[in-house]
Order: C-alpha cells, then sequence, then structure tokens
C-alpha cells in the first residue's frame, strides 16, 4: 500500500502547565504502539502524535493540526483542562473532513457520553475505560468499514445511532496481562529526544501496575478504584528504566494510584538502584505513594537513601477529622500513624509532604485549620487541593445528600464545590484566600524552614504566618507586591494559572524576594520574642537564600545571585551546577534546623559559619510546572566553606570551570 494510501490517525493530548519541557504523552504512546505493532494495522495506518503544552490558544493547535495534511481519525486524550478546546478543535476538524471520525477518551468523558455529545456534536465516539484495545478495535473496524458509522460490534465505547441517540455498548474487561500493551518507549511510538539529541520531556513517566483497592468518595484514578492490581513485568520495567537512565533522565515519575505497597514495587526499586548505579541516572524517583505503609515501604526508602535516590514521600492524608473521612470513604482505611513515620523519615533526612483536601462534605473552617496546623508541627510543606467534583465519584453523584452547590470552572471543566451542608459560601471565601497562600508558599517551598522556626521560638502558628501574609499583601502599598495581590484575587474558581504565576513571580523575580523580605520586616518581626529575633532573621534569609536559582535560559556571561555575586559553574555527572561561595551566616543555621527536624531543642548561641551553596541547573521547568516534588530537587545544598565535602560518591562532586 503507498504512503498516501493509509489510515491518517493522529492523536492530540495537551498538558496542564505553559513550561519550558513539554509533558510526555503516554496515553497517546499507548495507542499508537497498539496500532503501529498490530499485524493487521501497521501497514495500512500512519499514526501522528500532537503533544502541546499548557496555554497554547485553540488557534496555535489548529495551525499546526492541520498545516500539514487532514486526519482521517481524530483521537484526543481529554481531561478536565482542555476538553473544552478538543471540543473546539473537533468541531473545526468537521468543517474541514465531514467524513472524519472524532475520538474522545481518558478519565474526564469516560461514561460520560450524554453530557460530551450534548456538548461537542462533532464527537462521533466516546471511549469508557481503558482505551487500548478498544481503540485497536475501533480502527480496525474504520479500515474495515471506511464509510460506516454503525459501532454496535464493539464493546468499551458510547456512538451516536443514525438518529443522533447516544448508545452505550457493553463495558469491555479491564486488561489482565498489561504486557500486551507493547511498551511505547522500547517501541519507539513516543519520540523521547529533541534536535539537539536531548530528552525532551520535564519528567520520564512509567506506569508499573493499574489499580487500586480503595474507593474514595472524590476519586475515579481511570475507573480503576476498587480494583486489584495488575502489573507490567519486571523485565519490561527494567528494560524501560535503562533505556531513560542512558539518555539521562533526571526524574523518573511512577503513575500508580499506591506505589510502595507490593513486594513487586521493592523489585522495581532494585532495579531502579542496580541502573542508577551502572549510568548515574536517574537520579530522583517520584510517584504516589501507597495510603498505607507496609514494611516494602520502609524496605524501598531505605534502599533509596543508601543509593542517593531522591524522592517526596506523601503522606495522603486528605483530612483529619473523622466525619470528613467518613463521607469520604476513608474512615476504615488503615492508615499508619503519620506521626511516627514522619519523624522516621526526618531522622533519615528525606523529604516529606502531606495531602489534605479543603471543602470535602463533614470538614468545617475549625476542623480543617486544626488538621493543617498538628500536621504542620510534623511536615511544614503540605499539599492542600479543593475539593472538586470529578466525573464518575461518588461526590459528583451525590450532590443532594451532601447539599452540594458547585460551580464549572472559566477555563475548564471542572465542577468547583462552593458550598455544602458544613461548609458556607462565606467558610469557602474564607479558606480559599488562604489556600492560595498555603500552596504557594508552604506546599512549592517558597519557604521551607521558617515554619517550624517560628512555631517553636515564636509560638506563631503555620496558619497564622500564612494569614499574616495574606493580610499584609492586601495592604501594602510596595510596588513588588502587587502582582502577589493581583493573582491572590484571580485564584478563586479554579485558579492554577494564578498560583503558577505568583510561584514563579517569586522564585524568578527580584522583586518577590524584595516582596517578602518586606513583609518579613514589616508584619512578621515585630511579632516575634526579641530574643529570638536574630536567629529566626537569619533563618529566613536562608530560606530565600536556597531557593532554586532560575539564571536566563542563555547565558551570555557568568551568572550571579540575587545579592550580585558571581557565581561558578561546575559539572559532575553529566549534570551542570552553580556555585555561590562565602556566605556568612551568624548562627549555625543548619544546626538549628536539624535540631528543629528531629525535635530537639536547637542551640541558639551566635555561632558564625561561612557556605557555599551549590544549586543544580534546570530548576525553570519544575518553577514553571509549579511541580512542588521537582521544585525540591532544585533546593540550594548548602556545604561549610573550605570542607567541600565532594567526593567522588558525592553528586556535587566537580571542579569550577
Amino acid at each position: 500500500m503507498n504512503e498516501g494510501d493509509r489510515l491518517r490517525i493522529l492523536l492530540v493530548q495537551q498538558g496542564v502547565w505553559d513550561m519550558p519541557l513539554e509533558s510526555m504523552p503516554l496515553a497517546a504512546g499507548y495507542l499508537k504502539v497498539m496500532l503501529t505493532n498490530d499485524p493487521e494495522l501497521k501497514d495500512l495506518v500512519r499514526v501522528g502524535i500532537r503533544n502541546f503544552r499548557g496555554g497554547r490558544t485553540h488557534g496555535e493547535m489548529a495551525r499546526e493540526i492541520f498545516e500539514d495534511e487532514v486526519p482521517d481519525v481524530f483521537a484526543f486524550s481529554a481531561f478536565g483542562w482542555n476538553v473544552r478546546a478538543f471540543g473546539a478543535l473537533a468541531e473545526a476538524y468537521k468543517s474541514v473532513n465531514p467524513g472524519g471520525l472524532v475520538v474522545f477518551g481518558g478519565t474526564h468523558v469516560s461514561g460520560q457520553a450524554s453530557r460530551v455529545f450534548a456538548q461537542y456534536p462533532a464527537v462521533d465516539v466516546v471511549v469508557n475505560g481503558e482505551g487500548e484495545l478498544t481503540f485497536r478495535e475501533l480502527v480496525r473496524h474504520r479500515v474495515r468499514h471506511p464509510t460506516s458509522l454503525d459501532f454496535g460490534g464493539i464493546s468499551g465505547i458510547s456512538w451516536r445511532d443514525a438518529s443522533g441517540a447516544p448508545v452505550t455498548n457493553s463495558d469491555r474487561e479491564r486488561i489482565e496481562d498489561l504486557d500486551t500493551i507493547p511498551s511505547p518507549f522500547l517501541h519507539g511510538a513516543i519520540e523521547l529526544l529533541n534536535e539537539r539529541g536531548e530528552f525532551r520531556y520535564d519528567v520520564a513517566l512509567i506506569e508499573t501496575n493499574r489499580g487500586c483497592p480503595y474507593k474514595c468518595a472524590f476519586c475515579y484514578w481511570g475507573g480503576a478504584i476498587g480494583q486489584r492490581v495488575r502489573a507490567f513485568s519486571r523485565k519490561r520495567l527494567r528494560e524501560e528504566i535503562e533505556l531513560f537512565a542512558k539518555l539521562g533522565v533526571h526524574t523518573l515519575v511512577v503513575c500508580d494510584a499506591n506505589f510502595g505497597m507490593l513486594p513487586i514495587d521493592l523489585e522495581l526499586v532494585e532495579d531502579l538502584v542496580e541502573i542508577k548505579s551502572k549510568y548515574g541516572f536517574p537520579k530522583a524517583f517520584e510517584g504516589s505513594w501507597a495510603k498505607n505503609k507496609s514494611k516494602v515501604f520502609y524496605d524501598i526508602v531505605e534502599r533509596m537513601r543508601a543509593a542517593g535516590l531522591r524522592s517526596s514521600f506523601t503522606l495522603a492524608l486528605q483530612s483529619l477529622n473523622p466525619d470528613a473521612l467518613e463521607t469520604m470513604g476513608r474512615r476504615n482505611m488503615k492508615v499508619n500513624a503519620w506521626h511516627d513515620l514522619v519523624q522516621w523519615l526526618n531522622v533519615r533526612e528525606m523529604d516529606v509532604y502531606a495531602e489534605l483536601i479543603w471543602g470535602v462534605p463533614g470538614e468545617t473552617v475549625e476542623s480543617f485549620l486544626a488538621g493543617y496546623d498538628e500536621l504542620s508541627k510534623h511536615v511544614s510543606r503540605i499539599a492542600v487541593y479543593p475539593i472538586m467534583l470529578l466525573p464518575n465519584t461518588e461526590y459528583a453523584e451525590q450532590k443532594q445528600k451532601h447539599g452540594i452547590v458547585a460551580l464549572r470552572g472559566d477555563h475548564d471543566d471542572f465542577e468547583y464545590v462552593l458550598a455544602h451542608n458544613t461548609m458556607s459560601f462565606a467558610d469557602n471565601q474564607q479558606i480559599q484566600r488562604f489556600l492560595f497562600w498555603a500552596r504557594v508558599m508552604a506546599e512549592n517551598a517558597v519557604l521551607r524552614h521558617v515554619w517550624s522556626a517560628l512555631r517553636v521560638l515564636a509560638d506563631m502558628k503555620q496558619s497564622e504566618v500564612l494569614f499574616n501574609l495574606a493580610d499584609w499583601t492586601d495592604a501594602t502599598d510596595l510596588p513588588a507586591a502587587a502582582p502577589l495581590r493581583r493573582q491572590a484575587a484571580r485564584a478563586h474558581g479554579g485558579g492554577a494559572p494564578a498560583y503558577a504565576a505568583v510561584i514563579d513571580y517569586l522564585f524568578t523575580d527580584p522583586g518577590g524576594k524584595q516582596a517578602l523580605e518586606r513583609w518579613w520586616n514589616d508584619s512578621v518581626r515585630p511579632l516575634v520574642p526579641e530574643a529570638h529575633g536574630p536567629v529566626l532573621d537569619e533563618i529566613f534569609r536562608y530560606d530565600l537564600l536556597t531557593q532554586p536559582l532560575c539564571p536566563p535560559e542563555q547565558l551570555n556571561e557568568v551568572p550571579v545571585s540575587a545579592e550580585g555575586t558571581p557565581l561558578h559553574v561546575v559539572q559532575h555527572a553529566g549534570e551542570q551546577f552553580y556555585v555561590l561561595e562565602g556566605m556568612s551566616f551568624g548562627y549555625d543555621v543548619p544546626g538549628v534546623l536539624a535540631d528543629l527536624r528531629v525535635g530537639r531543642v536547637p542551640r541558639l548561641q551566635p555561632n558564625p559559619a561561612t557556605f557555599d551553596v551549590f544549586y543544580l541547573d534546570g530548576a525553570l521547568n519544575a518553577v514553571k510546572s509549579t511541580n512542588h516534588e521537582e521544585i525540591m530537587h532544585f533546593m540550594g545544598t548548602v556545604v561549610p566553606s573550605g570542607l567541600r565535602p565532594l567526593r567522588n560518591a558525592d553528586p556535587l562532586m566537580a571542579s569550577p570551570a
């Protein structure tokens, strides 16, 4: 068959964030490899992937899609942040190719055919559940019957009959042997390198398994909740990881619901450690860690720690309020004694953060803030997300039971909860204001260390400090604070762009640090006991100094620090670092922080010391994506000046260039 006679298929994905690097199109890669490796289809189809960053306009995407050739099958991986854009592209496509086939799949449209067809008339088929086998069968049908719109024999889809009425076929059984899906990496379905021969994505994504044994009321997880976990083979996963290591991939992210729960997870980490020792990569491993921490989890942490493999370990608590946990379906979920776990991780100097959800039925302002502050005694980096009603979840289907009032977002298709039986509109406004600053400052680690110091030395709760910042931002006339105030006002009802803008400003713009310094001096310092003021000042300065360094992308001269000090550029193990030398402190700040971290009484005597700070290059993408796990990998590493314990085993070992 001639190249031009093949069925042209285009798979489209779009990430949520507008950042320098793309998000890996894993879902599209799975679909492509199912077609290109199928004996019946591989010579009959041409499959392409268009992978867009967040922030691309409808017009920009349309020009890129239609400038070459118009596909015969136009398939979209739809999520709440992109489904509206994809609906518009589908409508334009039908004007260009009325006989073309438009397919929507993904968690936001699965099981939602009636609503999707009503909103987006250009959509012909909605895939329900796992898409790999279903999409392959759909394409086979299109090849055999190019003009047929009768899809009655294909399980796992919804479609329109001759009258335009929605028809939903029988469900498709979930894939038992996941290795029947060829690896999109090993078979070249996903383009891994850019034109310069560099890994083109922000992180590498892999799945090791599918399924989740829990059934939380707010979660859908691809329709695999309350189900047995099915795994890819160890051999396949090892080959994928080794490929990424050879390409120098810094961070590997596992897309499982509960990594660290099964013995096979420990096997994967053993392979990961062995591969890292051979190639030097990957250097970080992230994922959604198991809710319950078994012996497997503790063994994994020890293996990763010994290998210098970094991660942010998650406490997925979601609430500390029993009433809220009951409505979530989590009250009877066995969750380990999290404070003991945090202490165990802190002693080992392993990064840990917690997750909470605001606005869950059963939660109140008082219970939420009490839980937040109790949790912050043990871990300051708390990721707090406002509750959203996701399609097919219990909360979305039981609004009346909980008295839920919700509203669709301005720029996405998520339902944001405004009020319910235990949360008034005013309550929600109060905490939404708090959430903006909690997510910016604590979750994304704009400040990391000063929280515990203020709690212990000034009796200031973390929530009090965050409310203080919100009040100061609203009241100050400092020009450098205007961007903060403007974006905070935009944040309600789905403010991802507002969060991203402020995090970017605080990490990359000198005005951001100027605003933080003025807030500290004007609004926090007067509340601090005078005896502890000097050491708290130094800890605050240390926080700012160890933020990720984001120099301009094109360096035409020696980079300098925010204080104007020239930085050395050093290379080691395939990575670049910037070194800021000779930073003097009046106290042993790292020692004070180490004491606070493990609950010891800190030593507060003046103890002048000078430090060098090492910054890993490449922080800008993590900052732009507001990926707090990634941001942590780029925090400055402090070493006493002159000591330079950068031996061969140390990833920072290098000589100034």
